[in-house]
Parts: C-alpha cells; sequence; structure tokens
C-alpha cells in the first residue's frame, strides 16, 4: 500500500500483509491473503526491494552479501510476484554495529500561523523566540544553541528553495532546538507561550500544549572485525564461548564490477516529470538516506538515467544534505530496470537524533518524482495517451 502509484492500490481499510514463499533455489514469490487489501505488483514489491539500501552490488546482511542487481520480477498470477537472480556473497570478515550515545538535550515546539502573510508572521515570531532565549542563554552563561530546526509547514517547507506555498494562509510553525543543558530549553518551552498574545496576530494555541524536553538519542554505526569479537551464548545465567564457523571470506574481487547504464538512442526536445517515467521510495539508513527509482518500462531507464546523475540529483536535494560531508552515490541494477542513490548525511542527524520533520527521509522519493527529465516529443506524447 506504501507506493507511488497510491490510487490504484485497493482496501486502505483492510490492507494485507506480504506472504512469501520460498523455493529451494533460492527464489521466491511474494502474495497476500486472499480478500484483504493492497497491490502485490512487481512495481510494489521493487520499490520494497530498493528501499533503504546502499550498494545493491554487496548488501550487508546479518551473515551473507547480496547482489541484488540481477534481481528480476515477473507477475505470475494476480497479487502474486516471482522474483528470482538475487546472488549470495560470502560474508565479510566484520561485523555491522549499531551503537547509541547521549548528546544533550531537544525540545519541539508548534503553533498555528493564521491570516494575512502568515509565512512572513511566522519567520519572525520563530526567529525572535530563537534570538531572545538565547540572550537569556548568554546572561546565565549557557551558551548558544547546539542546533536550531525552524520549519514552516504548510509552505512546502520540505522542498527547500523549490517550496511554492510562500503565500499560504495557515502555517504549523515547528521550532526544533537542541542544547547541552536540559534547563536551557526547559526555559525555551516556557518563552513560546507569552509569543501566542505579545508578538504578531494570528498566532494560536501551542498544538499539544506547552512541549517537552527529551535527550537525545544519536546512532554510531560502524564495521567491528570479527576477530576482536568474542561469541557466546547464555543459556539460563551460565555463559558458553562458542567459535566462529570456518569459511571462506569475501574476496573483493567476487563484487560485480558496475555495468554501464544504457543510453539515450534518440534527441531529447521536452521535458516530463519523472514520476510519468518510474516509480521511486526512500527510507533512512541512520544519517544516510537511500532513493529507489524503478523505470515503469525498460525502454525509460535510458532517458531516467541520463538526466538523473549523481550530481544533478546532489543539486536537487541540496537543501538536505549536509554541505561539508554530503556525499551522492549512484547504482545500476540491470534486473529490475533500476538506479539506487544513497545520500550519505542528509537527515540531520537521522532519526531521533534529527530535528526535521522528515529525519528518515521518507518523502526524499516525492520530491525526485518531479525532476523534469528530457525525452523526445514522440515519447512525451505516448505518455500523455496513457501508452
Amino acid at each position: 500500500g506504501n507506493f507511488t502509484d497510491w490510487e490504484s492500490v485497493p482496501d486502505y481499510e483492510h490492507i494485507g500483509f506480504p506472504v512469501v514463499e520460498v523455493a529451494a533455489d533460492g527464489s521466491f514469490v511474494v502474495a497476500k491473503p486472499d480478500g484483504s487489501g493492497g497491490l502485490v505488483t512487481p512495481f510494489t514489491v521493487g520499490e520494497q526491494m530498493l528501499y533503504e539500501i546502499g550498494d545493491p552490488r554487496a548488501y550487508y546482511l546479518p551473515d551473507v552479501l547480496c547482489d541484488f542487481t540481477q534481481v528480476q520480477l515477473s507477475q505470475v498470477a494476480e497479487n502474486r510476484v516471482e522474483l528470482q537472480g538475487a546472488r549470495g556473497l560470502p560474508p565479510t570478515a566484520q561485523y555491522k554495529v549499531s551503537a547509541t550515545h547521549p548528546d544533550g538535550f531537544r525540545c519541539t515546539a508548534s503553533c498555528l500561523m493564521a491570516g494575512i502573510d502568515a509565512v512572513k508572521k511566522a519567520q519572525r515570531v520563530s526567529q525572535a523566540i530563537i534570538n531572545k532565549t538565547e540572550e537569556m542563554f548568554a546572561e546565565l552563561g549557557w551558551g548558544p544553541y547546539k542546533e536550531v530546526s525552524i520549519e514552516l509547514l504548510g509552505s512546502e517547507a520540505t522542498y527547500g528553495p523549490r517550496g511554492q506555498r510562500a503565500d499560504t494562509r495557515e502555517i504549523v510553525i515547528k521550532i526544533a532546538v537542541r542544547h547541552a543543558k536540559k534547563e536551557a530549553l526547559i526555559l525555551f518551552s516556557r518563552e513560546i507561550a507569552q509569543a501566542a498574545t505579545g508578538m504578531a496576530p494570528g498566532l494560536t494555541g501551542i498544538v499539544g500544549g506547552r512541549p517537552t524536553v527529551y535527550p537525545v538519542i544519536r546512532l554510531f554505526s560502524f564495521l567491528a572485525d570479527k576477530s576482536a569479537c568474542q561469541l557466546q551464548v547464555e543459556i539460563d545465567g551460565e555463559r558458553t564461548s562458542v567459535a566462529l564457523p570456518q569459511i571462506a571470506a569475501l574476496d573483493s574481487a567476487q563484487i560485480a564490477a558496475d555495468i554501464a547504464v544504457p543510453l539515450p538512442n534518440a534527441q531529447a526536445d521536452v521535458s516530463v516529470p519523472l514520476i510519468k517515467l518510474a516509480v521511486a521510495r526512500s527510507g533512512d539508513k541512520g544519517n544516510h538516506s537511500n532513493i529507489g527509482v524503478m523505470a515503469r518500462k525498460p525502454e525509460y531507464l535510458a532517458w531516467i538515467a541520463a538526466a538523473l546523475s549523481e550530481g544533478a540529483v546532489a543539486e536537487w536535494m541540496q537543501h538536505a544534505l549536509d554541505p561539508q560531508t554530503a556525499k551522492v552515490s549512484r547504482w545500476y541494477l540491470p534486473g529490475s530496470h533500476s538506479l539506487n542513490f544513497l545520500l550519505e548525511n542528509a537527515l540531520g542527524g537521522g532519526g531521533v537524533a534529527s530535528l526535521r520533520i522528515d529525519p528518515q527521509g521518507k518523502a526524499f522519493a516525492q520530491q525526485l518524482l518531479e525532476f523534469p527529465i528530457p525525452v523526445p516529443k514522440a515519447l512525451a506524447a505516448s505518455l500523455e495517451q496513457g501508452q
């Protein structure tokens, strides 16, 4: 049901969960219970396959590496899709490790601004609240905020400079702040209330009441050498050491080489939005986001790839990328006529550490689906005719 063409999905009220029938050769069929809602097609399954992965040639699973690049998806019956062509690789000599650590405190306040010039009023009020509280922090010797995020929901804040609703008359002001001292954010939460009576007109009550201060828990993911770890099994309070089985470690030469994407074979003279040519899905990996793009027809892939270079995606999504450390990588999956993009350091810390309204990049694909793709006039005309 979570799908680019959401309007084609039947019966959201009774949405089904997937059932996977795995064969001995590793191929499998994705289905769903009879009578349940939802849709199982190569596109709905393909979006999920591309969701939240990195390099599709060597994706780290808990036990082995997997090469997704040659996976093919086939509709074998109504709401039944077969996947075959995945390639297993030996595990690496490292474990994936995810650790968390405390990193100060956070507080988020939301309130409604309505009326004429709502966006301008919201911008001035929110910045005034930050300025006033930072002056109070300085007097107390607490130092400035470690991070401030002001998003005006309703002005297309997640679109950055491509937002088109600066004239809207109704805005939710979302101010999220981070500070090393809990006391500083308690002060911030108290100072929000007076803005409703002492600042610009049209500011209504705080959404959800006075904001609460929470600790920031930041994720740190890394690879650890297996040789540095001791394995033990604990049963009924008694620990027993176990040894890893002796298996061949991954040889980097076993990772498939990059395959060149097909090139357009005609002149492009008009542009159409990416959504006409592809479906897409995005999600998070810590502070990184991925956007998987799957062509609606194999012949569309050349036009998509010609337009969606790493640089073009980085420019389109620059409002989300960290200006110092961000990086965009692209891979081609010929089996499913897909591209996968990894946007490193694009989520403001990611997860619960991020102050953004979209800390997991769930809306990134929706933004990319508006990207203009140059195509021949004949192809654009056929898209308009639904061919």
